[in-house]
């Protein structure tokens, strides 16, 4: 089939390359406008349209795909269908009839669990134990429309976000291309999704981030491992943000109150509304990630602080 690819970020890379494997022509990607990024400031092409130009194939990069001028282009190369992956902007009704085939995403869900922008985050935050990825037909809904495939995969205790979602995008290209597959040679079958087990996925922000550490242990892990690496959790000591990685929870420790600090000479410990839990990395405003005990011990942290 003839097809135009439209997504953003990294986790859209084994999908592109999956796509150029195969048996289908690439016409173009449609990506997000180039933005802003570093301490300069500089406009910096997203990696899908990155890989694009490195390949010679057309870029397009409207604001918004309702205009007019995009649509007009993507009739003109007139796709059989668009695969979507992690695009970051609503389509239209009057773009996604343009393909014969519709448009097509790669979601990283059991749809209809986890609905919106981010899945992967909200399925570590929640303690599920398996999730997966879905391919469906685009509509005007968030995440509506009936599916073509699904996929499984465990979530594992240690798995942070990034892990999680490297593994589904390598696995879920596959999956996207077995159903371009089966859409050109006529067997592909959409079904609607279920109406009960709908749950939605927002955007995690900042504030989100910010680790509770009156909640339980396993809360708190849950939380910092959701948020890594983005937008990263974090927490305040001495008015001072502290950005951190994944912790570990420690059955047999000293009792502590949520928040205070324990520095022991391999590990550095933190009370929350159960068990503590053992700090990894710290990352200190302007400086570099360390382990926690070497931020502990430059530090000095006084007896009677704690994390807030």
């Amino acid at each position: 089939m003839r097809l135009i690819f439209a997504g953003t970020p990294a986790v859209t890379l084994p999908s592109l390359d999956a796509i150029a494997a195969s048996g289908h022509e690439l016409l173009a990607v449609v990506t997000r406008p180039d933005a802003p990024a570093g301490r300069g400031r500089r406009l910096v092409r997203s990696p899908a349209g990155a890989w694009a130009d490195e390949r010679g194939i057309e870029v397009l990069t409207p604001a918004k795909p309702r205009e007019p001028e995009f649509q007009e282009r993507l009739r003109r190369l007139a796709p059989d269908c668009v695969p979507v992956v992690a695009y970051g902007a609503l389509v239209p009704p009057s773009a996604l009839e343009i393909p014969k085939h519709g448009w097509v995403n790669l979601h990283f869900s059991l749809l209809p669990a986890w609905r919106g922008a981010a899945p992967v985050q909200h399925a570590v935050l929640h303690g599920d134990e398996v999730t997966g990825a879905s391919v469906f037909e685009l509509e005007a809904g968030l995440d509506t429309g009936p599916v073509y495939g699904t996929l499984t995969e465990d979530i594992r205790p240690t798995d942070t976000s990034g892990d999680l979602l490297e593994r589904l995008a390598t696995e879920g290209a596959g999956l996207l291309v077995a159903v371009l597959d089966a859409i050109e040679s006529g067997a592909a079958r959409a079904h609607p999704q279920p109406a009960d087990g709908v749950t939605i996925a927002p955007k995690l922000t900042v504030d989100d981030a910010r680790v509770r550490w009156d909640d339980p242990a396993f809360a708190v892990d849950r939380r910092i491992r959701a948020c890594t690496p983005a937008p990263g959790a974090w927490t305040t000591l001495r008015d001072d943000r502290l950005k951190l990685g994944p912790v570990r929870p420690v059955a047999n420790a000293p009792q502590l109150a949520p928040g205070d600090l324990l520095v022991e000479r391999t590990q550095v410990l933190v009370g929350t509304a159960t068990t503590p839990v053992a700090l990894g990395e710290v990352r200190a405003a302007g400086k570099k990630p360390m382990p926690a005990t070497d931020w502990a011990r430059g530090l000095r942290i006084q007896p009677g602080e704690k994390l807030q």
